[in-house]
């Protein structure tokens, strides 16, 4: 099936370069191949199953809504209207009654678009800020606020008017301060910069980050800079946009990361987790004094799945029931403790996260460069051994942990294990 793929299918595919299976089926944290192998999953659709492969009542949900209604533009349904509800009481409650809610095309990418599209619409203005390290979509405009140089330098003529400024990755820091005379100068230099009237830009439509970045290497923002970065674009009347597709739905901890900064955004960008279970759906929320566009002023044929809309809010609900949110914290903490020792290692910078989302950062024990290869290696002795996960960050040096939010402590302690063992054993990988 993998050569097959590889014949028929086009380069762009990534994820069966690095994790080449070919996948039978799954249930919950599990997946077993083509050649009747089981891993434990901590990949989960890139962050999209939230409750776990094949989670039984969301396919209760799903499977009797597909008798009903599957495909309704953005017709108003029960299922549709449901999922709103659904959506709109995981807010903190100074947000429920001042935000709109609107339905995109099924990808992360696609609400990204109409997001900044809201924003320039709605301030008349056209630059836009985003962070190094950031990761939006693949759409064009996703492309041109996403920090992935590879990724768009082979595409000319992206959407202008974007500015990078540096995040607060303070690992490797991107103003080349060392680590403990830093504070938060990244912010400080964002600060200076629109309040600056030689800095030679205007002030822009709108602010784009990542709570937590999540290709970018599972980099959480600092508690001051987003703080600051908020009451900036406060002052100055910049809309900010958080984009949580892959913070969002309980993935840290809270339903949306931001919760998280004590801070009220203007947009929110969710798309996915929202379903539950894969079928797909994408979303912005926004403070309804933004809600500036006309009629069809951002649509999409597949906005109105009724399928993700029915499974959505069966998902909410089964995370009030289940304390998932708190399951979540307590895992995350887990997690923490389990791959503490791992920090002592001289090829290992850092071990870093939020809930159910973890990253482990390799380096050069020798120069400090990023270790790609390490994380490679890592990667590929794992899944030998049954354990499915993601590289990212710079030169793929950071290896990524997405389980499921609802995995149960002992397989949390099965796949730590497998990563302690693995990365701990590096040492004699690269003696040989």
């Amino acid at each position: 099936m993998l050569a097959r793929q590889q014949d028929r299918e086009s380069n762009a595919r990534t994820y069966p370069r690095h994790l080449p299976m070919a996948i039978d089926e799954a249930h919950g944290s599990f997946v077993r191949d083509m050649d009747g192998n089981v891993f434990i999953d901590c990949l989960a659709g890139a962050g999209v199953l939230s409750l776990g492969h094949n989670h039984p009542e969301l396919i209760g949900i799903a499977a009797e809504q597909l008798g009903r209604f599957t495909h309704g533009l953005d017709f108003p349904t029960p299922a549709k209207e449901a999922f709103i509800e659904a959506q709109l009481s995981m807010l903190p409650a100074a947000l429920q009654d001042r935000m709109k809610i609107h339905f995109c095309g099924p990808t992360g990418a696609n609400a990204v678009d109409a997001a900044i599209k809201l924003c320039k619409t709605a301030t008349g203005r056209s630059d836009v800020v985003s962070f190094q390290g950031g990761f939006h979509g693949s759409s064009a405009m996703g492309m041109a606020l996403t920090g992935l140089v590879q990724q768009k330098a082979p595409v000319a003529n992206g959407m202008p008017g974007v500015h990078f400024f540096p995040y607060t990755y303070c690992s490797r820091c991107p103003l080349g301060l060392a680590r403990d005379t830093c504070s938060s100068n990244c912010v400080a230099y964002l600060e200076n910069t629109l309040r600056d009237d030689l800095s030679g830009m205007t002030r822009p439509a709108a602010v784009i980050l990542e709570m937590v970045q999540g290709e970018g290497g599972v980099i959480p923002a600092t508690l001051e800079f987003v703080q600051r970065l908020r009451a900036i674009t406060r002052e100055l009347a910049i809309p900010l946009i958080v984009d949580e597709v892959q913070t969002g739905c309980g993935r840290t901890g809270t339903w949306f990361a931001f919760e998280q900064y004590g801070i009220e955004p203007d947009v929110i960008v969710a798309s996915k987790a929202l379903s539950g279970i894969g079928t797909p759906v994408a979303v912005i929320i926004y403070d309804r004094a933004l809600d500036k566009w006309a009629p069809g002023a951002h649509t999409g044929t597949f906005r109105g799945n009724q399928l993700a809309f029915a499974a959505g809010a069966e998902a909410v609900r089964i995370v009030r029931r289940d304390g998932i949110l708190e399951q979540v914290q307590q895992r995350g903490r887990q997690i923490e403790s389990l791959l503490k020792p791992l920090e002592a290692l001289p090829w290992v910078r850092e071990v870093r996260g939020r809930g159910m989302m973890w990253g482990i950062e390799f380096q050069d024990p020798d120069t400090g460069k990023p270790g790609g290869d390490l994380a490679q290696q890592v990667q590929d002795e794992v899944l030998r051994k049954g354990l499915i996960l993601e590289t990212g960050g710079r030169g793929g040096c950071v290896v990524r942990l997405l389980p499921p939010l609802n995995t149960t402590e002992d397989v949390v302690e099965q796949f730590c294990r497998i990563l302690v063992e693995t990365v701990g054993a590096l040492r004699g990988k690269q003696a040989a």
